[in-house]
Order: C-alpha cells, then sequence, then structure tokens
C-alpha cells in the first residue's frame, strides 16, 4: 500500500468501521465447524493483559466445535466472512492440549508456525498481504496429539496510542497425525506474548515506516 496520511485512512474505511472481519471457516469448512464460535460478532479484542487473546471473546472451551485430523507436514488454511483490509501482520500459533482440543482453555503454552509480514516492494513503501484465506503448514516435526490452532491478525491501521491496535483471532480445534519428536520452541503465554511495548504494536504506518518486525515469538519450523 502506497504511503498515505492516517486521517485519510480513517476517511476511507469509515463506511466499514462495523464491519470488520471474523475468521469463522478451517479448511473451507462450513462457519464454525472445526473453529470455536466467539460471541462478540466480529469485534476485536484490544486488551492485552485478556485470556480472550487466545482463541477470541467466548472462545474458552470447545462447545459444540468439531476437532479434525490433520497429518504434519500438510497445509491447512483459514478463511474470513469478508476479506482482510486493515493493516498488519497475520501469525499462526499451536498450544497442544492436555487431553482433547474441546476441554482445552488455551492456558498453556503456544508456539508459533508461521508469521506473514508486510513487503517492501520499494524504500519506506510496504506492501500487505491483505486476503480472505490464508495459508499455514504444521510442521513435520510437531508431535502427535490434540492441538488448538491459533491464527492472529494484528491490525495496525490506529497508529498506537492514539488509536489502539485491533487483535482479529480464531481457534481451531485440531488432532495432529504421523507427528515427530520435536520440540517446539520457543513457547510463550497468552496472554503474555505481546507488550504495549513492542516495536511491531506501536509502529506508526504512515510514518517514516521501512521496516517491520511482527510482534511475538521466533517461528519454529519444525
Amino acid at each position: 500500500m502506497k504511503a498515505t496520511t492516517f486521517a485519510a485512512v480513517v476517511a476511507a474505511f469509515a463506511s466499514q468501521a462495523s464491519a470488520h472481519y471474523i475468521f469463522d471457516s478451517f479448511d473451507h469448512g462450513p462457519a464454525y465447524q472445526y473453529v470455536r464460535q466467539n460471541t462478540n460478532n466480529n469485534s476485536p479484542v484490544t486488551d492485552l493483559t485478556s485470556d480472550d487473546l487466545r482463541c477470541n471473546v467466548g472462545g474458552e472451551t470447545g462447545g459444540s466445535t468439531q476437532t479434525i485430523s490433520v497429518a504434519a507436514g500438510s497445509t491447512h488454511s483459514f478463511t474470513a466472512d469478508v476479506a482482510v483490509y486493515h493493516q498488519g501482520p497475520v501469525s499462526f500459533y499451536m498450544s497442544k492440549a492436555p487431553t482433547t482440543a474441546a476441554a482445552y482453555d488455551g492456558s498453556g503454552n503456544w508456539f508459533k508456525i508461521k508469521d506473514i509480514g508486510p513487503t517492501f516492494p520499494t524504500s519506506c513503501n510496504a506492501a500487505w498481504d491483505l486476503e480472505q484465506t490464508y495459508n499455514f503448514t504444521i510442521p513435520k516435526n510437531t508431535p502427535n496429539g490434540d492441538y488448538l490452532v491459533r491464527i492472529q491478525q494484528l491490525a495496525i491501521h490506529n497508529p498506537y496510542p492514539a488509536g489502539i491496535p485491533q487483535f482479529y483471532i480464531e481457534c481451531a480445534q485440531v488432532t495432529v497425525t504421523g507427528g515427530g519428536s520435536g520440540v517446539p520452541s520457543p513457547t510463550v503465554k497468552i496472554p503474555g506474548a505481546f507488550q504495549s511495548t513492542d516495536p511491531g504494536y506501536t509502529v506508526n504506518i504512515y510514518n517514516n515506516f521501512c521496516n517491520y518486525t511482527v510482534p511475538g515469538p521466533a517461528v519454529w519450523s519444525g
């Protein structure tokens, strides 16, 4: 996206202010078949200390959500109800359930398996990957078992601190099969993985925006 002013972006998206988006489909299945259904419509999470950062508001347990088997090393996707239109990175996390994915609240350790940040085709002129569907791969050495798979799109179109960055989050329930003996690292707790001082959280994308580091831990490639 070409450099522009914050005021121009606000004006451009004013008519969409109540629209937002929610990643309600996993592997192009019906909405909320394998994705935990949130209870805040399509509103973002903005509180860095909230447990809602794990799987969104209302996503503490699986409820009627189904758990899908996925092979280690296979590629999968999350799809939103509308295409993402707020600038910001996309990340994918996993957390192993102590028992079943449906019963797990996400309070354990999380590890990151993919980041999608901006590219800079020309100096200080960022291009964001704004899609409706995002793909990721389960690392081939992921140990077998039940997991939550978490997608996070961090919308940073409202520069902090005047505007609060927005987390668009959802969790799918999966059972990994055919996995390995890898030890995912580094691991983090959510909340706790993101701080209000993180450069990737506080950056102003409309002013001298020439590089970017996605918040959170390093990616585990497995």
